[in-house]
């Protein structure tokens, strides 16, 4: 068996420790919070459970704003890092607990640390996973990948802001495929912006939510794919220039 398609040891290793730190990471947030009965703390897995979280932690958050900061964001980082479902829920939770323009931010940072978290992690003991789960996506994403080399931000941006990919598989491929970092973290600082502000500004109003398709209205999904369109078009206009090139130098040599 080539090494290409086991994990060795120390690769797994290495992931168990990335998990053991979160772990460590919200022991130490849960002891320095005051004595109380924290069976509401769990993932929320739908919007009645994020509601009643919600409507405990707004109790601690103003007496205990870095606790709860650093708990949400080890969370966050956590679930984007390993690929637990459910970022949706904790975009909604920042809206409730810090307003607009303050949960915008913490969306923001916590899901572009958690991807690069995931980036690295993939780098180092994805491939298999990625090749197994995603044959054929993976393909397509190389292709793409290999054909926009010189405008690559245009289109991580494309994909951010779009749900032609999904953010899971982009963390996971873009190493595989060699999608350098500063453009893969820049591609995700910015492309995540526009679907956090409409999940967070949900968030502020979430006890007038009934559930999940009332985020994306109509106005808000053709926002976000014409940001999108004006994201991947130099992209397009640098193809089509390269491909008019050998076109002209060929009229020139005939």
């Amino acid at each position: 068996m080539g090494r290409d398609e086991r994990f060795p040891v120390w690769e797994a290793a290495l992931g168990a420790g990335v998990a053991a730190a979160f772990a460590a990471g919200l022991v130490g947030v849960y002891l320095s919070m005051p004595d109380s009965d924290y069976s509401f703390l769990k993932l929320p897995r739908n919007l009645e459970e994020l509601q009643i979280l919600t409507g405990h932690l707004e109790n601690y958050t103003s007496d205990y704003t870095l606790q709860v900061l650093v708990g949400y964001c080890v969370v966050y980082i956590f679930m984007q890092t390993f690929m637990i479902p459910g970022t949706i829920f904790m975009s909604l939770l920042a809206g409730a607990l810090f307003g607009q323009l303050r949960g915008l931010a913490l969306v923001v940072f916590a899901a572009t640390a958690g991807a690069s978290s995931c980036y690295f992690l993939s780098k180092m003991i994805g491939k298999p996973l990625v090749f197994t789960l995603w044959p054929d996506k993976l393909s397509f994403f190389q292709r793409q990948v290999a054909k926009r080399r010189e405008k690559l931000l245009n289109y991580m941006l494309f994909l951010r802001v779009t749900p032609t990919l999904p953010n899971t598989f982009i963390n996971l491929a873009s190493p595989i495929v060699d999608v350098p970092y500063h453009t893969f973290l820049l591609g995700t600082l910015i492309g995540l912006i526009p679907a956090a502000y409409v999940t967070v500004r949900a968030g502020i109003a979430l006890g007038e939510l009934t559930s999940l398709s009332d985020l994306y209205d109509t106005q808000s999904i053709a926002l976000l794919f014409l940001i999108g369109v004006v994201s991947v078009t130099p992209a397009l206009l640098g193809k089509d220039k390269a491909q008019e090139k050998p076109s002209e130098m060929a009229v020139g040599t005939s």
